[in-house]
């Protein structure tokens, strides 16, 4: 007898597709309740993915709604309870979601928490903190993504967490020759183009990598979109980085194992203590590309406080040239690093051996 799970998540979320479709593959039935609608249809004719629930608000309609509004959603949410007939309701994100999966009654309940929802919103007032609260009271389990995540949600619940990563496709996300411009060195991230993941800092940080990198080029990729791109692409003009900088917008998902393999260093210098994982650094250790990160929430976590890449401290552009330098004059502690940071990923954070942990904590609910 397959396991059928309600997932309360944005369906406009790569984690959601992730953990959708790897549980599906494992016969997990699964049943998709989201408040948005996502970009495209990537469930749709995948067998043991059913969507109970979208609506046409975009991303950003959702960003402008306060939590309180999404209660309007139980009921719609309880007559999907009534349709799939679920063993579990699992809710990702401990608010919003959470706050619905939690007024509807139902049992065995399962929130996994993700981030602003534990860092940020408790502290928005003494309401937001108790409603936060609230939904954790009502979960039979709690999940986190990471061990500092667990341990900042530890102040609002006494309950055990267990941590569940955000894994990765190990056989997708490996190490594969890359055309590169000849006498060039190639840096970059891989984020969402927003104030929070510190891109004024790398292009800070290329400004003095330009005036102190002589004997080869260096290009730097900003790939992803946001709502900031026009801005950074303003002040990299200003700088003078236009011929050094290339914003490439929104990539196929299917692309990006090929830029981490592209990128000589890697950059994930968030500034925001809600990174609470860091997936791309993961796929860039996977693919052995040498990762730099910031000392913020699960980031230094992931990269084991420097076992297995640099982290520097956030808003420091300095630093960030400094570690950037130590790479690329450095080769044989690069590829010391990078050989180890594959085979941590590996043992802890290849995705079948997350699917396997979540897979786990269900049937422990059904026994």
């Amino acid at each position: 007898m397959s396991i059928k799970v309600l997932l309360l998540s944005d369906s406009h979320s790569e984690h959601t597709e992730k953990w959708a479709l790897g549980l599906a593959s494992r016969g997990v039935k699964i049943g998709l309740f989201s408040f948005n609608k996502s970009s495209y249809n990537w469930f749709e004719g995948i067998e043991n993915i059913t969507l109970l629930h979208e609506t046409d608000n975009t991303v950003n309609a959702k960003r402008n709604r306060t939590k309180f509004q999404y209660i309007q959603y139980v009921s719609n949410l309880k007559k999907a309870i009534r349709e799939f007939q679920p063993d579990i309701l699992h809710a990702h994100y401990a608010t919003s979601y959470g706050l619905i999966g939690a007024l509807s009654g139902f049992h065995p309940y399962i929130i996994s928490v993700w981030g602003e929802d534990v860092y940020k919103f408790p502290n928005a007032s003494g309401l937001h903190k108790s409603l936060l609260k609230y939904n954790l009271k009502k979960a039979d389990e709690i999940l986190s993504t990471s061990d500092i995540m667990r341990n900042e949600t530890r102040k609002y619940t006494h309950k055990d967490i267990m941590v569940t990563p955000f894994g990765v496709d190990t056989n997708e996300f490996r190490k594969k020759e890359a055309k590169k411009e000849k006498d060039t060195i190639y840096i970059g991230t891989i984020k969402a183009m927003e104030d929070k993941y510190g891109i004024r800092y790398i292009i800070e940080a290329t400004k003095l990598l330009v005036q102190r990198i002589k004997n080869k080029k260096l290009k730097v990729l900003m790939v992803g979109p946001g709502t900031q791109i026009d801005r950074y692409k303003e002040i990299v003009k200003e700088q003078k980085l236009e011929h050094v900088i290339e914003f490439t917008g929104r990539i196929s998902f299917t692309e990006v194992s090929n830029y981490h393999n592209l990128l000589d260093v890697f950059l994930n210098v968030s500034v925001d203590d809600s990174e609470s994982f860091g997936v791309a650094v993961v796929e860039a250790m996977a693919c052995e590309t040498p990762v730099i990160v910031s000392d913020v929430g699960g980031l230094k976590e992931v990269v084991d406080h420097g076992e297995y890449g640099i982290v520097v401290k956030k808003r420091d552009a300095e630093a960030i040239a400094t570690a950037v330098e130590k790479i690329i004059n450095d080769e044989v502690y690069a590829n010391t690093v990078t050989a180890k940071a594959r085979q941590h990923v590996l043992k802890k954070y290849d995705f079948n051996v997350c699917l396997d942990k979540m897979i786990h904590i269900y049937k422990t609910h059904l026994d």
